[in-house]
């Protein structure tokens, strides 16, 4: 069932991926992150509800509420909002190769602060994931075909990264890796994968909010979001918030290895329907496969 379900929400995501580049380019000020989190918070509040009237709601514990804030935190405010500005920058197929780092991290923080054991094989997965992200960086600064967000060419190769926003992703993994251990460890204490995601989502949504009184590019994206309506946007927040709620009832139901296992098939399915969709295979080159048959080989390595 894990497995399953796990398939699906690489699917979704891969489609949300897709989306999110064909409804905002990198100069947008809204790439619709905020109403995917709003859209998030429905569904998953939608579900718990129907739920809870069907079987009954588990009675709430204080540590559960706790951990689900948390990963609210990092997964919907930290994890979805760069997922969202490197999709957006670095177009779905980088965005989405960049995005197995989140088993790297994974690995790295379970052997860091859980105490797990770390092994050969470990390493040679860590590094594999960390040549495919390497890979994707040297194609990046070799070619022309990524332009900065601001149009002006850096003189340094770090500002050259940063200003194409390769940073974002590197970022986002890193949340998403510590937001699915704190998920997992609130799942272990209050079993109700709607409720944890409903909750991520409004505590998500609110940081965002607080955040916008201060960052301008926030308030713009708060401002477009109620302003604007874009249907590509909306579509790829109903598909993001079914990847989301897929991803949590899939280690609900399985193991976070084995999940992580088959997302990373997200890298595959995204280069297929932005093959399909757009029928062009600008984005298609060796170096690209390369870098995502490293990350999947890498987290075959980690978690095998």
């Amino acid at each position: 069932m894990g497995e399953w379900l796990a398939l699906l929400s690489a699917c979704c995501f891969a489609a949300s991926n897709v989306t999110i580049t064909m409804g905002a380019d990198a100069k947008a000020q809204d790439n619709g992150a905020f109403l995917s989190i709003m859209l998030t918070a429905g569904i998953a509040g939608a579900l718990w509800l129907v739920q809870g009237v069907g079987q009954g709601w588990p009675a709430p514990n204080r540590a559960g509420v706790l951990w689900f804030a948390g990963a609210g935190i990092l997964t919907i405010f930290v994890g979805r909002v760069f997922s969202y500005a490197s999709i957006q920058h670095l177009g779905a197929v980088r965005a989405s190769v960049a995005k197995r780092l989140i088993p790297l991290f994974s690995i790295a923080l379970a052997v860091l602060l859980l105490g797990e054991t770390f092994d050969f094989g470990m390493l040679i997965g860590m590094l594999l994931i960390g040549s495919g992200f390497a890979v994707l960086i040297v194609q990046a600064l070799r070619t022309r075909d990524l332009e900065p967000a601001e149009g002006q060419v850096p003189t340094s190769w770090a500002a050259r990264l940063g200003s194409l926003g390769f940073y974002y992703g590197p970022v986002s993994s890193l949340a998403y890796a510590v937001g699915y251990i704190a998920r997992k460890q609130g799942l272990n204490v209050l079993p109700d994968p709607a409720f944890g995601t409903m909750l991520g989502s409004l505590v998500g949504g609110l940081v965002f909010v607080l955040v916008a009184q201060f960052v301008g590019s926030y308030r713009a994206a708060l401002r477009n979001t109620f302003s604007a309506f874009k249907p590509m946007l909306f579509v790829a927040g109903l598909l993001s918030s079914a990847g989301q709620l897929f991803y949590f009832a899939a280690i609900s139901h399985s193991t976070i290895s084995r999940v992580a296992l088959i997302s990373s098939l997200e890298a595959f399915v995204t280069i297929f329907l932005t093959v399909a969709v757009t029928r062009s295979f600008k984005q298609l080159n060796g170096p690209i496969l390369l870098a995502a048959t490293l990350g999947v080989a890498g987290t075959v390595f980690l978690i095998r």
